[in-house]
């Protein structure tokens, strides 16, 4: 199954679409009706399961693989293993059983999905699948069981494509997740914990989730019931549409507890094409480093809210350099979209196919400007990335020095001061030790004389551009 975060003892675990209309149920909202008359029961979703059922299918993974590992546990890889793992439950050790290097073990998984044409492709998690050589057997809501040929997989959105040799097959009916509202009803059909063709009832939480390294991927956040197994399975509106695939849990204990998310059935068949026809998704690339644009970084570049996606470096010979974008710029548009949250510049670049022509509506020194910018291809999987004379500390709260000669041919800079000490102000800001403060406002910095004077000249607000590690980031400095 998909790796599961583990964030302040709370951990996002891995789990769970449909035909033709299903009945229409009257809907729980009326425009300039009192509370009371919207109030109109509870929905009976009889109808709807016993009409979309068909589509879903039970899915089992067996994968051969090396009992020695790198951990020295012969159950490593494994989906049960790594879910009791990841959960905090207590696992045999390397020597239970005996560890047999050199010895194949067969890994087993279950999980969910759904048909999508009647010549059998079924859309599902790519955690659930694992990879292109697994034994994906598919079992249909008729009993029958299909060898499955796993078409593609997308581990960025948690995608798969498989396809069973069969015809005239029931299709589950796609719907438009943008028109879902919060508070409507939804349910999900899967096999959780192996138990086929399970259905569980919600509503919908929230919209446009975005959960922690996931950069594609706009959630639909339920309170549905999903369970291990239920991955890759249909998420339904009252229409008998789905809207989404059901894919991770936000929880305590490995089990459900009222929160789970949904991947958009818009973003997953736009997957499923691109896979279908090429076997791998193809990406546009832009070649910038991002971070938000906070309400404390906004005034330092002449914004009047936090809003775009501020550009802290761009890679040499990319897209974005051939284009002329610099650090400090904040995209605001991409092709007329607004880019109202720092998270969507990824997934709307990510959209365009590589060799895209594409416009940008920047913002540059306190003014807005139109760029042309013509898409690299995304690297398969390549992870994103959001961004080192001795003086006495002053009210910045900063120690520190000019770089030496072979520091800067190392980072490829003029110029720059090295962080030595932080307290007071910059502690505040983060700036840590080892940062390099390269520019104050975009204003290149060469010595702590010119620093001091760029801050004196900005007042109490203004953005540091640093240098830390191998990337750069914009740091919000407010005075006191």
């Amino acid at each position: 199954m998909k790796r599961t975060l583990f964030i302040a003892a709370l951990t996002f675990g891995l789990v769970a679409c449909l035909p033709e209309d299903g009945p229409v149920l009257p809907k729980a909202h009326a425009d300039d009706a009192p509370v009371a008359a919207i109030q109109r029961g509870l929905p009976n979703f009889a109808d709807l399961v016993e009409r979309v059922s068909p589509a879903v299918v039970n899915i089992s993974v067996d994968q051969t693989i090396q009992a020695n590992n790198d951990d020295g546990n012969p159950f490593s890889g494994d989906p049960f293993f790594d879910f009791l793992r990841r959960f905090g439950v207590p696992t045999p050790g390397p020597g239970f059983p005996p560890n047999h290097p050199g010895v194949p073990r067969v890994r087993q998984g279950i999980g969910s999905g759904f048909i999508v044409s009647s010549d059998g492709y079924v859309l599902t998690n790519a955690h659930v699948v694992g990879d292109s050589k697994a034994e994906v057997t598919v079992k249909l809501s008729d009993k029958r069981e299909f060898k499955a040929k796993v078409i593609g997989i997308d581990r960025r959105t948690d995608v798969a494509v498989i396809k069973i040799d069969a015809r005239n097959l029931p299709v589950a009916v796609i719907g438009n997740p943008d028109t879902a509202r919060v508070g409507e009803w939804v349910a999900a059909i899967g096999s959780p914990f192996g138990f086929e063709h399970s259905v569980t009832a919600g509503i919908i939480s929230a919209k446009a989730r975005q959960l922690p390294d996931e950069n594609y991927v706009p959630f639909i956040q339920t309170d549905v019931a999903i369970n291990p197994g239920n991955s890759g399975g249909p998420l339904f509106d009252l229409n008998g549409r789905v809207i989404g695939i059901n894919s991770q849990i936000y929880s305590r204990s490995g089990g459900f507890m009222g929160i789970s998310f949904a991947i958009p059935i818009d973003v997953a068949m736009k997957v499923k094409d691109q896979l279908v026809q090429h076997g791998r998704v193809q990406r546009g690339r832009l070649g910038v480093y991002i971070q938000s644009m906070s309400p404390d970084l906004a005034p330092s570049f002449g914004l009047d809210a936090s809003r775009g996606a501020l550009v802290a470096q761009v890679e040499p010979g990319s897209s974005a350099a051939r284009a002329g974008l610099k650090p400090g710029d904040i995209v605001l548009k991409v092709d007329g979209k607004e880019v109202n949250e720092t998270n969507e510049l990824p997934r709307l670049i990510g959209d365009r196919r590589p060799g895209s022509k594409i416009k940008l509506e920047v913002w540059r020194d306190g003014k807005g400007r139109e760029v042309t910018a013509v898409l690299d291809e995304l690297p398969q999987e390549e992870i994103a990335q959001n961004q080192n004379d001795k003086n006495p500390r002053d009210k910045l709260g900063l120690n520190l020095r000019p770089l030496t000669a072979q520091e800067s041919a190392h980072l490829g800079v003029t110029g720059g001061l090295v962080v030595e000490a932080v307290d007071g102000q910059a502690a505040r800001a983060g700036l840590r030790n080892g940062d390099v403060i390269l520019s104050l406002n975009n204003q290149p910095v060469t010595s702590l004389a010119q620093l001091r004077q760029l801050a004196e000249k900005a007042g109490k607000r203004f953005a540091l551009l640093v240098q830390r590690g191998n990337t750069r980031l914009f740091v919000p400095f407010k005075l006191d």
